[in-house]
């Protein structure tokens, strides 16, 4: 067990501020706004991971340093111990993070979450009442 957590320190780290599209490269983004994914979490960054077939660790109790109010990041691993990658088709950190932010919208988790909401917003919204300036 010891052996196995003084390899993940060497892990790739990803917090989902770098594929956050609410926030500024400023903020920690760090890929392109088009290809950024509005806020996505730990857990599915890690789902996106198992479905890439990369083993990942996801650390909930760790704060991005920018932002200390951001909580969680996950740790993947792109290499294998004899230099051949677990996924042929993701060689670095900026091809992960693309592949995944391109994922998390699709993710599960996402699309029933928003099909309740689209109904019930579609009633009306209409306010009655008298508008304009008051007298005094």
């Amino acid at each position: 067990m010891e052996g196995e957590l003084e390899n993940i320190k060497r892990w790739i780290v990803m917090y989902p501020v770098y594929i956050n599209s609410k926030k500024t490269v400023a903020e920690g983004r760090r890929i392109g706004l088009s290809k950024a994914c509005e806020n996505p979490t730990c857990v599915e960054i890690g789902d996106c991971c198992s479905y890439l077939k990369l083993p990942f660790a996801i650390e909930i109790d760790k704060a991005y340093p920018r932002d200390f109010m951001q909580r969680g990041r996950v740790r993947v691993l792109l290499k294998k111990e004899d230099g051949t990658l677990y996924n042929s088709s993701i060689s670095s950190r900026k091809q992960l993070m693309l592949r995944v932010a391109e994922m998390v919208p699709r993710h599960h988790g996402r699309t029933k979450k928003q099909e309740p909401a689209s109904t019930s917003t579609a009633g009306p919204s209409n306010k009655s009442g008298k508008g304009g300036k008051k007298r005094r």
